[in-house]
């Protein structure tokens, strides 16, 4: 499967609503228009109302049973009324616009209110590369920093139930690191073996981890061959785990700047999938982060 594929899926699915926390962005409303005219969702969309209406406008849009507007004065109470949305179950997806990222994700942690449920958040995306028969899950490119052994069990965890929910039902997960030997001046490779060990005795499930592995034994069959690496995964990765957030942001940036892949991103980890693009991601790459967010949503 690849994104265009995905989107396809994804609007043969029943409708689910996503709440949108300040909208009034132009780069946002047109990706809303685009998920609309793809049948991928519908929006409830918090923020001040006239900006909303005359971007609608401006895009040829007005409001709807599928698009409705919620006027608020501040991004602090549009964060905290979306995600209260999903709370109770009027929305099943929550989308960051034009607010800060740590505001939004204030209201996210709030104990009373919030879409807490596992001890980590962490960002998955997912990497339509030309060229590759695969969609390649990286993880962990935005969120932590440098995680530790328990964090890499949470977020492996995270990405597996995004992977599976597209239709990929064993998925196999890389740790990666720059060898593929246990090493004590390197702890990617400790966590790496431990994690390994960990799938084969149960405590991590519905996955195969090998590791560790470095990237090209990773996704290259031929690599893999050629170091006479023998492994389930080797050269068969869907999801890469990396060491520290260094990693993840280079290499998530290479794959988009240098292979010119297609990519949509969301947070996992919560009550319900999170889609937290940035204003320098493209109208396609939020539309495709919202079919991944509405595939992986209960």
């Amino acid at each position: 499967m690849n994104l265009d594929q995905l989107v396809m899926e994804v609007s043969k699915q029943p409708n689910k609503t996503i709440a949108l926390a300040a909208a009034a962005d132009k780069e946002v409303i047109e990706a809303v228009h685009k998920a609309i005219q793809k049948q991928l969702a519908s929006f409830i969309l918090y923020g001040d109302k006239q900006d909303i209406k005359r971007m609608l406008t401006d895009e040829g849009l007005t409001e709807s049973s599928s698009l409705q507007i919620v006027h608020v004065e501040s991004d602090q109470e549009a964060s905290r009324l979306a995600v209260q949305a999903v709370r109770n179950g009027d929305a099943d997806v929550l989308m960051k616009g034009m607010v800060s990222t740590s505001v939004i994700l204030k209201e996210v942690l709030n104990k009373e209110y919030g879409l807490r449920k596992g001890k980590v958040l962490s960002h998955v995306a997912a990497f339509d590369v030309r060229g590759y028969e695969r969609l390649i899950f990286v993880t962990d490119s935005g969120m932590n920093i440098e995680p530790d052994l328990t964090q890499k069990v949470e977020i492996v965890n995270n990405a597996v139930s995004i992977a599976r929910s597209i239709g990929i039902a064993r998925p196999k997960v890389v740790p990666l690191a720059a060898v593929e030997v246990v090493n004590p001046a390197m702890q990617a490779t400790l966590d790496a073996s431990a994690l390994t060990q960990m799938n084969r005795r149960d405590q991590i499930s519905e996955c195969v981890i090998d590791g560790p592995l470095a990237l090209d034994n990773a996704i290259s069959i031929e690599a893999a061959e050629h170091k006479g690496i023998q492994s389930e995964v080797a050269g068969k990765a869907d999801i890469l785990l990396v060491p520290s957030i260094e990693v993840g942001n280079a290499l998530y940036k290479s794959l988009v700047y240098f292979a010119n892949a297609k990519v949509g991103g969301v947070i996992a980890g919560a009550k319900a999938p999170i889609v937290l693009t940035s204003r320098a991601d493209s109208s396609e790459s939020k539309v495709y982060s919202i079919a991944l967010a509405v595939s992986s949503a209960k």
